[in-house]
């Protein structure tokens, strides 16, 4: 519930703080301007950049590091399929020169790999790609805070502990002995792939546990369950509500005309509709947001394909999708309390991987 917007990072005259008391349109214009650059972030970083691209150069370093029969393979293969395929569409639809986004949002392709380039400087795999981390560096980790209305921390949280909890399962299965992690050759150059600079052809990811170097299972759990977190609950979350976000012009708006306001005059309901898209640019947003959102492979726990066969750890596989379970149940039953259900998080709701 925003209670003050300010649209520009200096003070000054030319950039008041806008209040819900200002009038009527000049408070929603401010809303929307906010919303336009709270979009550009959401599709540039929490979407496109911290979920498609940042996984599929894992997914890269994974194939190049970890033999078809090393277990983490196994544990991870089922979480990046159909990426690198999504991947590629996009380049030649969506995030190219003249494609959907660059003629569809205010920022272009290149303002949205400008955001790109430069959040690589700042987010860590073990803070921002580490949910509870995370959560807790932006102060809403406690439940009390927001209580019943952050639906998506209160669900993804269940979702976070149900494969972090599979991932120590398994993990222990095969390194529990001392010197094990150590002598793993294809798991350690994996992790010195992963912190390699981009520049020296490494993935150049910031905030790996223990620096690449995975001296403990702690640290070679938390890096595996960011990673599968991310592939599955984490995409979904960020991808699959676009359309309810997206589809109405005056509430997510992805692409505006004219200038910010730069002072409380009031402004007329005429200007607010030359200000959003004209109707073939706004179809083109919901035509792709609406595209994004649906829901076409197996969910969570339930692989496409099937690499785990150790018995062993196939129990391990056949416990997670017990925990799903329950965590699904938990949802619906929150679900029948909340004005609006929060379906996006339901485990039957998520992809295994990145496939849209």
């Amino acid at each position: 519930m925003p209670i003050a917007i300010q649209l520009f990072q200096q003070k000054g005259p030319t950039n008041p703080v806008f209040l819900p008391s200002d009038p009527e349109y000049t408070w929603m214009s401010a809303k929307m301007w906010y919303s336009l650059a709270d979009s550009t972030y959401h599709q540039a970083l929490t979407h496109l950049n911290y979920t498609h691209l940042m996984m599929e150069g894992i997914s890269v370093a994974t194939k190049r590091h970890l033999a078809l029969p090393h277990p983490i393979l196994k544990l991870l293969d089922p979480h990046f399929l159909y990426l690198m395929a999504i991947d590629s569409l996009a380049l030649v639809a969506l995030i190219n020169d003249g494609g959907i986004i660059d003629t569809n949002s205010n920022a272009g392709i290149k303002g949205h790999f400008d955001i790109m380039r430069k959040s690589m400087f700042f987010w860590k795999l073990d803070l921002h790609g580490t949910l509870p981390e995370d959560l807790k560096s932006r102060g809403v980790l406690d439940p009390s805070i927001l209580a019943g209305a952050y639906h998506m921390r209160d669900d993804a949280l269940l979702l976070y502990d149900a494969i972090k909890t599979y991932v120590e399962k398994y993990v222990l299965l095969y390194y529990s002995t001392e010197g094990s992690l150590d002598a793993d050759y294809e798991l350690q150059n994996w992790g010195a792939e992963l912190v390699k600079s981009r520049d020296d052809g490494g993935v150049g990811i910031l905030g790996v546990p223990g620096n690449g170097k995975f001296n403990t299972t702690d640290q070679l759990v938390i890096t595996l369950t960011a990673i599968i977190y991310t592939c599955s609950a984490g995409h979904a979350a960020a991808n699959f509500p676009q359309y309810d976000e997206y589809g109405a012009p005056f509430n997510y708006p992805y692409y505006l005309s004219g200038v910010p306001p730069k002072d409380k005059s009031p402004v007329t309901k005429e200007t607010i509709l030359k200000t959003i898209p004209s109707r073939d640019k706004l179809l083109q947003i919901m035509t792709v947001t609406k595209v994004l959102s649906e829901k076409a492979t197996k969910s969570l726990g339930d692989f496409e394909k099937q690499f785990i066969v150790d018995p062993k750890a196939v129990k391990v596989v056949e416990e997670f999708r017990q925990s799903l379970r329950e965590v699904g149940k938990t949802i619906e039953s929150r679900n029948k309390k909340r004005k609006y259900p929060y379906d996006w998080l339901l485990p039957k709701s998520i992809p295994n991987a990145i496939s849209i």
